[in-house]
């Protein structure tokens, strides 16, 4: 195996983790639900399941989260690159970024915010705790429902989001994820014998 050793450079601290997965996040109900993009967002824990978004305090969903206490999650896919983009520039004190975006905003099953419907995957959360870190604030929030698409099941009942054409942001650029390189153990697992024939 080789691999690389890199001379470095030593810089002040900043954010740098890359890539990141650009989310859409609903939030809001009914005629002032809203859309931004979030990129600062993941897993904090799996039992129970938290996850966190990081928002600006002067963002337009930032109140709208704060007050119910509730959004949605949604992993777009390639064809919503373009969505992904306008819903982090445009703000929704001035557009319905729904229909600017020609996006389907669909009932959730245990939150307010609405899921979107071209979006395979829905992660229902609600806040269980407000973080104030600086220039972003961290919603700590419980995962309350996932909303998965029935043709990215597998026959074995996975969830197969390897097929879904999820993407990823690094460096104020967006990116499809390439080739599959290993999955979860296989550094450890055994090579099956050849059977006999």
């Amino acid at each position: 195996m080789s691999e690389e050793l890199y001379s470095k450079q030593s810089w002040k601290g900043s954010v740098i983790t890359s890539p990141l997965p650009p989310t859409l996040v609903s939030c809001g109900s009914g005629d002032s639900a809203n859309l931004l993009t979030v990129a600062w967002t993941g897993i904090c824990c799996t039992r129970p399941p938290v996850v966190y978004i990081s928002v600006r305090p002067e963002r337009f969903s930032y109140g709208l989260i704060k007050k119910t206490g509730e959004f949605v999650i949604n992993l777009p896919t390639e064809p919503l690159t373009r969505a992904v983009d306008l819903c982090g520039v445009r703000s929704g004190r001035d557009c319905d970024k729904f229909a600017l975006a020609g996006l389907e905003p669909r009932e959730a099953s245990q939150v307010s915010a609405p899921i979107i419907a071209q979006c395979p995957v829905n992660i229902e959360c609600k806040v269980r705790e407000v973080i104030a870190l600086g220039s972003h604030d961290m919603f700590l929030a419980d995962v309350v429902a996932v909303d998965a698409a029935e043709e990215l099941i597998d026959e074995k009942g996975r969830l197969a989001l390897e097929k879904a054409g999820l993407i990823a942001y690094a460096h104020g650029q967006y990116f499809s994820l390439g080739k599959v390189l290993g999955s979860f153990g296989y550094s450890v697992r055994k090579k099956k014998r050849a059977k006999r024939r």
